[in-house]
């Protein structure tokens, strides 16, 4: 083989197990969005009141925030390959158990164990693809886990809209007398048993395997999938930035700044910021929404579609940009586009009626909320969507990189089950205060990029020590 065909094998090797990696972020994905088709009616079936339907909807947010929480220490423990199969073992024990409840509080049950395994997947999908991935590319590795969520997302949605139309409605029996939103939540078996496979089969991450002290596994990784030549010196720029006489813990996080480094606190607040414009409202609950704006339920199912596979197109722009123009400017533009998307969806709603219990929008503003609805995707799923990922991936040192993500993605769990659980009595207010809040924290998130979060293009994961000193002393020299 000519050294000419060497970037090619090693980049085709590791993007071939960041994919594998980012199945944990399809059935993330997948899990978060199946609800979308069942809402209405598993809510019948049980006989769901608003805030019943509002906590079945969002339970597994609450093992999403565990599961992310303990996966750091996990993965610290036991190592990334082993917690992905046990996350792919959650997602298939939820998604059989969903489907053959017996009544609310066993669904609940069932959908906190897979929140547990997205929490897991959340955590450590980004984490095991940067620890493998070449500086040069590794932004767009990274944000093939935002790609894999929405490629989740939309199967999710598309399966339920296909399930639904064969019953003749997501209430109708299907097969073997079950109503076809049982197998909504069934479905998600296939992806599971894939990722279970396929994690097996990865290796593991170097930086881990140096943290553990076998340097000639980590060798052999480095070599073959990240392309390094010199991976004597590699290891020992990583052993610099890992004490491997001391386990990770917890405690490694604390800092000056109300009892957290400040690098760990942008983590914290990057996520808030994701989920507080609002953007789980449009999956979660977008087949009620366009039923709201005068939709029949099989055009509303239809129209979610259609906005996921609008999330999917602009997740593969953000990959092809994101090496080249950087993480804060296209933060900063989406910050900007989603502020005036969802401003304009705020206005809309002020003009809907009450009919039969539901909004209902008149023209032109039913058509200005649907069309702002998907430019507000755009704009999340061109920036903030992938690009949050691909910082909590990058950002943090070596020697705090796991359980930094943990606590950052618990963050995020906690403000998705925030969202998701209030947007029901949001609603009852308003749908013009919903969408005025979510675009106050889309505004607001500009000028926390802005002032807080660092550049980290291009820089190797073992010089991320001092990003949020360099974001800093660049903002003194500017003023």
């Amino acid at each position: 083989m000519s050294d000419q065909s060497l970037p090619a094998r090693i980049s085709g090797r590791v993007i071939g197990i960041s994919i594998a990696a980012a199945l944990g972020g399809f059935l993330f994905g997948f899990d978060t969005a199946v609800i979308n088709g069942a809402v209405d009616a598993l809510a019948g079936a049980f006989e769901l009141g608003p805030a019943l339907q509002g906590f079945a909807v969002s339970s597994a947010l609450l093992g999403c925030a565990v599961g992310a929480w303990f996966a750091g220490s996990l993965a610290n423990k036991w190592g990334r390959i082993p917690v992905m199969v046990i996350a792919a073992v959650m997602f298939l024990a939820s998604s059989i158990g969903s489907g053959l409840a017996f009544g609310v509080i066993d669904l609940i049950v069932w959908r906190v164990i897979g929140g547990l395994g997205v929490g897991a997947a959340s955590v450590i999908a980004p984490a095991y693809i940067a620890e493998v991935s070449p500086a040069r590319i590794r932004g767009r590795l990274g944000s093939l886990q935002q790609l894999a969520i929405v490629l989740g997302i939309f199967t999710a949605l598309v399966s339920n809209a296909i399930l639904a139309n064969i019953a003749g409605g997501a209430a109708n029996m299907l097969w073997f007398g079950l109503d076809a939103w049982r197998w909504m939540f069934m479905a998600e078996a296939i992806p599971a048993i894939v990722y279970g496979v396929m994690a097996l089969r990865l290796p593991e991450s170097p930086r881990f395997l140096v943290a553990r002290g076998e340097y000639d596994k980590a060798s052999q990784v480095l070599y073959d999938f990240t392309g390094e030549t010199d991976v004597n010196l590699k290891i020992q720029e990583i052993k610099a930035t890992i004490n491997t006489e001391k386990k990770e813990s917890l405690r490694d996080l604390r800092g000056n700044r109300f009892g957290l480094k400040p690098i760990v606190w942008v983590g914290i607040l990057l996520s808030v910021f994701q989920q507080f414009v609002g953007i789980n409202v449009i999956f979660y609950y977008s087949t009620t929404l366009w039923l709201s704006v005068g939709f029949d339920e099989s055009n509303a199912l239809m129209t979610s579609v259609i906005t996921s596979v609008t999330n999917i197109v602009v997740t593969i722009v953000a990959i092809l940009l994101v090496d080249k123009v950087g993480r804060r400017p296209m933060l900063l533009i989406g910050s900007i586009g989603m502020t005036i998307t969802l401003g304009l969806m705020a206005v809309a709603f002020s003009f809907g009626t009450l009919q039969d219990g539901a909004v209902v929008l008149p023209q032109p503003w039913s058509l200005i909320a649907l069309v702002c609805a998907n430019g507000f995707v755009v704009f999340f799923g061109a920036t903030w969507g992938p690009l949050v990922w691909v910082l909590l991936g990058e950002m943090f040192p070596n020697s705090i990189r796991a359980g930094a993500l943990a606590v950052a993605a618990a963050a995020q769990w906690m403000a998705n089950f925030f969202i998701s659980t209030t947007f029901p009595a949001f609603a009852e207010i308003g749908l013009t205060f919903a969408y005025g809040f979510y675009a106050f924290f889309a505004a607001l998130s500009f000028f926390f990029v802005y002032f807080q979060v660092p550049e980290t293009k291009g820089r190797e994961l073992e010089t991320m020590t001092d990003v949020v000193q360099i974001t800093r002393r660049g903002h003194k020299e500017r003023a």
